[in-house]
């Protein structure tokens, strides 16, 4: 035993000693919560294999750095480095336990918005985690007992030779991973690829490279790009339907987007009991249309990406979230084009503060006059839980605010209640949780039922108001609320084992269109849509057809509009064909199609779609655009501030 203490001492005080002992510790930690942590589809022996090798090339890469330091400063420069790996890795595990994804710098430079995330990133935090920081500690008593002594400065060539080796095995892994993938650091809008082929790490200096290279892409655009982006939407137009069109024409317009309600909780009963009795009950009136092939089309933006989608008809961009990255660019938001076409106001109304997800800045950019956040409420205690202001309150105190708006009006309404963690006051329950035995899962029916309650508290105060008679009630589900992480309590709840195809299809939301006064046959419209969709369907019920405009969606009640659903991956769902992860089912069966040649059109549509889209934001098209009729923004008009809001009338 006590040779091995030598023998294991003495290869420790070698000059790369401690340097390869913590690049082989860090690199198994990193595979282990590869394993424990991340479902990133492995499919064979090769990619087990690059699963397993991709954290050393960054890993020896970085750790590199400390070899120019000598003594105590190689140790500290140890730890620090050691410690920043950690972090990010760590940051991704706590991300992908919610979002199922992983961490772009976009994300990362969100700061303003996670000091307010609070209860739901500590819903996220595991007892074991500090397991995966014993790296750091036994490296840390290793120097503390003095098993490893100060070092003198590695030479330049032997330096030069650690950093090769990391770029050698770097593009070792590359090309092994080109075999199974082709293309892939080109072709992909998946970073679940990416991760699985290359690494945590790996991505992180892609994406850092991506981001700048997208910063710079507004510089070098010009008219010529907007041109043929319009060619193509040109090409893509979808004539109206006149049964629908002008339906809604002179009404006022209120959006409810519906926090992390996805589409199974319709008539989906809990103990005999109906979840969401009243928005049941609004699936069958003769008033509302309710699709129930709808999706979310969401990315790392989650609640602000469905914004974007449903008020630009463009999709989110691959990484981060436009809000927060690109509201300074030129757009032509759906509350320019109402005010535009006749309209007297535009208004946000949500209980939370104006910092988050940088809505202030975004909302001027798109053009709302006003902007009630959670400074326009009652926030007491008693009034608040989680995120911001419960559901019942909130919707009793936008009231008056409706009331006092000027007609034909815009207001979205933005829900809180019903998200993650699904925390609720017991006062507040009238439905027992599921019993799956997780408690994000048997939460979830709890403030679901509970924002139910508030939305029919909701429609019987805008009856009393006066306003409901000549108001056009759109309301979505912004996103998922029970992520992929959360399967086996959903299998619980439907019954049934879910494979890739059933999470696809879980991602459907509820669209529900309600049109007071028999303006419309209302009932369930079977249409395969998304948000991207929404914008040009609602304008077309008032009247306003949208030829002069950059839309990727397209009007859900026209007979003409091909359906197919694209996803921010590259994914895609028709009412035959469902792609996910690039295996191809057949819809609804769920049955797998070997011959991937019949998704070829679809695949190359969605490509262009979502490269096209991109285009428009990274570059900043829209500045060169000028729809005929539209009235550009202008935000110096703009105050959101308390007593401010009729300024610019």
């Amino acid at each position: 035993m006590e040779k091995l203490l030598n023998t294991s001492k003495y290869l420790l005080n070698k000059p790369l000693g401690l340097f390869f002992l913590i690049v082989v510790v860090f690199w198994l930690k990193t595979y282990v919560i590869y394993q424990i942590e991340f479902s990133l589809g492995i499919q064979n022996t090769l990619q087990q294999f690059l699963l397993f090798i991709n954290p050393i090339s960054s890993t020896i890469f970085f750790l590199a750095f400390a070899l120019l330091f000598k003594g105590k400063g190689r140790f500290v420069a140890y730890l620090t480095i050691q410690f920043l790996l950690s972090f990010l890795l760590y940051a991704n595990v706590v991300y992908y336990r919610f979002f199922n994804d992983f961490i772009t710098m976009p994300v990362l430079l969100q700061t303003q918005n996670f000091g307010q995330l609070g209860g739901s990133v500590l819903a996220l935090l595991k007892p074991y985690d500090i397991l995966y920081f014993l790296d750091l500690i036994l490296i840390t008593v290793l120097v503390l007992i003095k098993a490893v002594k100060l070092q003198e400065r590695v030479p330049r060539k032997t330096i030069a030779m650690v950093f090769s080796s990391a770029v050698l095995i770097f593009a070792a892994n590359l090309a092994l991973a080109e075999t199974d993938r082709p293309q892939l650091l080109t072709r992909t809008f998946d970073r679940n690829y990416l991760v699985k082929y290359l690494g945590v790490h790996n991505f992180t200096i892609y994406d850092i490279i991506q981001s700048t290279t997208s910063a710079s892409q507004r510089a070098l655009a010009d008219s010529d790009d907007i041109t043929k982006v319009k060619n193509y939407t040109d090409a893509s137009y979808v004539k109206p339907n006149k049964e629908y069109f002008g339906a809604a024409k002179d009404m006022n317009v209120l959006y409810i987007q519906m926090e992390s309600l996805q589409d199974f909780i319709i008539d989906y009963k809990l103990n005999g009991q109906e979840v969401t009795p009243f928005l049941n009950s609004l699936t069958r009136d003769k008033n509302t249309l309710y699709f129930n092939n709808f999706f979310h089309q969401t990315g790392q933006g989650k609640t602000s990406d469905a914004e974007f989608l449903i008020e630009n008809s463009m999709f989110p961009l691959p990484k981060g979230s436009v809000y927060v990255t690109k509201a300074t660019n030129t757009y032509q938001g759906l509350p320019a084009v109402l005010k535009s076409n006749g309209f007297k106001f535009a208004a946000t109304l949500h209980g939370n503060y104006k910092t988050f997800w940088n809505r202030e800045n975004m909302y001027k950019a798109l053009g709302y006059d006003m902007f009630y956040d959670a400074t326009y409420y009652n926030m007491a205690p008693e009034n608040t839980l989680n995120y911001g202001l419960e559901d019942k309150p909130f919707f009793k105190e936008s009231i008056p605010y409706l009331k006092d708006m000027p007609q034909p009006f815009f207001a979205k309404l933005i829900t809180l209640s019903n998200h993650f963690p699904y925390p609720l006051d017991e006062e507040d329950q009238t439905i027992e949780p599921a019993t799956t035995g997780d408690k994000t899962v048997d939460g979830y029916f709890q403030t679901a039922r509970y924002f139910d309650e508030a939305l029919k508290q909701f429609f019987d105060d805008l009856k009393a108001s006066g306003l409901y008679d000549n108001t056009m009630i759109v309301m979505y589900g912004d996103h998922y609320g029970i992520s992929e992480n959360r399967q086996p309590a959903m299998e619980k709840v439907l019954g049934k084992e879910i494979t890739p195809f059933d999470q696809q299809q879980l991602q459907r939301v509820p669209l529900l269109i309600h049109i007071p006064g028999e303006k419309i046959k209302g009932g369930v419209n079977p249409t395969y849509g998304g948000q991207v969709d929404l914008r040009p369907t609602v304008l077309r019920l008032l009247g306003i057809d949208t030829k002069e405009y950059i839309e990727f969606g397209t009007d859900l009640v026209s007979s003409e509009r091909r359906q197919i659903v694209p996803f921010r991956n590259g994914d895609f769902v028709t009412p035959e064909l469902s792609s996910v992860d690039g295996k191809l089912y057949k819809n609804p069966t769920g049955e797998r199609i070997m011959d991937n040649a019949a998704s070829q059109e679809y695949t190359d549509l969605v490509k262009k779609r979502l490269e096209l889209s991109d285009k428009v934001i990274y570059r900043d098209l829209l500045r060169f655009h000028q729809p005929k009729g539209f009235t550009p923004v202008d935000q110096s008009t703009l105050d959101y501030s308390q007593g401010k809001h009729y300024n610019n009338q």
